[in-house]
């Protein structure tokens, strides 16, 4: 419909919010339009919508809140959550938003940007994104993360704070990012830590890509990337050194496969925050590390992405050196993106399917491993003896490959060749199992034990960590 000038607004019967308080000029030029007495009866409607809209928003009595200059700034917070969750409950971010507006800082600027400059947000998303991707590995961090991390450095400089001033036990504040340590947060501690923080993230990301993982949809834990930023932060660059890179990478995979970011993380994050960079310096083995137990049988259930356990084999398989089966090329970055690489299975659905193989079984991490798009598509459905020939011989577009080869390349995803070529599917299954597992000890530094496996997606946490999410931790 047209209505680019005032006379079709009038003939059109269509009203424009724009005038809703000044429609005294609308009225004339519409009177005037419709004028004569055969127009009477639409004159009058108009008069009607007048009365019973119109004159609704002019009258219209907007309740309003009174806060003098004395206000605390926590009753401030109280009164703006009260009158804004009549629906969607305000998240910690918007809270602390408006008490800093009242100090004149922009917070959401910080992170969303303006049309002049990026956001920490915006930033975040660019950080080692790679080429072709909308975002990246970064892309996911949520304000409250921010926020989260800095509350870890001031809450722990005001507990040292107390522990100088002789203060002991219960009379300790305690280190938390929990949401009432992010209301508490002032804005001065806010502009101290800031700069420093959002480079612990963008030193995360790369610590991340380190460890081969390159995607959002690959990372094994979100909330883990907050200690780790929270860490790399404090430390700055004495995680580069051999030694202290090596801890680093080992407390990060035994919260992967002792699955301990999965619920209730905030004491957790709290407390690797005070013990990784003391462990770095010769203190104590953190929690994190001394308690993960990881079962020998929980590879057997690990079927989808829903398991952090799942994208981690993946990610250590590419980051020991696993070459793609084609092309022989190792999963670097470049490799990842331009190959479109992701997990697949080593005996295929539906050879499995023909043998009367259950997909509880060859659906399970032991049966897969990162390949190439181009590579899955040649191996097909047929039987690993089949398709390992067809990778030998070659064809118009892929140059033969000769079996010296082609079995290094199988033997770097932990898997014995032998077994593929003679299709022996149960016998693989238990060797790459054992092999799996003495990846796993190896990254993580420790023995696995044989107990019985959680079900696909479930987190193993230690009982202490079951607490609910407002818990924080009273030890330094």
């Amino acid at each position: 419909m047209n209505l680019s000038t005032s006379e079709k607004e009038y003939a059109a019967l269509m009203y424009p919010v724009s005038q809703v308080f000044d429609w005294d000029k609308w009225q004339d030029g519409f009177d005037k339009h419709w004028r004569g007495d055969n127009n009477e009866s639409i004159r009058e409607e108009f008069r009607t919508f007048k009365r019973q809209v119109l004159e609704n928003f002019k009258y219209y009595r907007v309740p309003v809140i009174a806060l003098d200059r004395s206000t605390s700034k926590e009753a401030v917070c109280v009164v703006f959550e009260k009158v804004n969750t009549g629906g969607k409950a305000l998240d910690a971010f918007e809270l602390v938003t408006a008490m800093y507006a009242a100090e004149g800082h922009e917070l959401r600027k910080d992170w969303y940007g303006d049309e002049n400059a990026p956001g920490r947000h915006r930033r975040f998303s660019e950080t080692f994104r790679p080429a072709g991707s909308d975002s990246g590995i970064l892309a996911n961090v949520a304000n409250t993360d921010f926020l989260q991390a800095i509350s870890l450095f001031y809450t722990r400089a005001k507990r040292r704070e107390a522990e100088a001033a002789g203060k002991q036990g219960k009379e300790l504040p305690a280190v938390t990012g929990n949401r009432q340590a992010l209301l508490n947060l002032p804005l001065e501690a806010y502009k101290k830590y800031e700069a420093q923080v959002e480079q612990g993230f963008v030193q995360a990301a790369k610590f991340l890509h380190m460890l081969h993982i390159y995607r959002i949809f690959d990372l094994p834990y979100q909330s883990q990337i907050v200690p780790l930023a929270a860490i790399l932060a404090d430390i700055g660059d004495a995680w580069e050194h051999e030694a202290n890179r090596a801890k680093l990478v080992q407390w990060y995979w035994n919260g992967v496969f002792g699955e301990l970011y999965g619920s209730a993380v905030d004491t957790r994050i709290a407390r690797d925050f005070i013990e990784v960079p003391a462990w770095l310096k010769g203190g104590f083995e953190p929690s994190t590390v001394s308690e993960t137990i990881f079962r020998a049988d929980r590879l057997k259930t690990m079927r989808m992405r829903l398991s952090a356990a799942y994208k981690g084999v993946n990610a250590l398989l590419m980051k020991e050196g696993a070459q793609d089966f084609r092309s022989g090329q190792k999963f670097d970055h470049t490799v990842f993106f331009g190959e479109n690489v992701d997990i697949h299975h080593i005996f295929p659905q539906d050879w499995c399917k023909s043998q009367n193989i259950k997909s509880d079984i060859y659906d399970s991490i032991i049966n897969k491993t990162p390949l190439s798009y181009r590579t899955n598509r040649i191996i097909g459905g047929v039987a690993p003896s089949e398709y390992l020939a067809k990778l030998q011989r070659g064809n118009t577009t892929t140059p033969p490959i000769l079996r010296e080869k082609l079995d290094f390349y199988l033997t770097s995803h932990l898997i014995t060749p032998s077994l593929l070529y003679a299709d022996q599917f149960d016998v693989f299954m238990t060797d790459r199992q054992k092999r799996l597992l003495a990846l796993i000890e190896q990254a993580t530094g420790k023995a696995s034990y044989c107990g019985d496996a959680q079900e696909e997606g479930e987190d193993v946490e230690a009982d202490e960590d079951t607490v609910e999410a407002e818990h924080t931790i009273t030890t330094g």
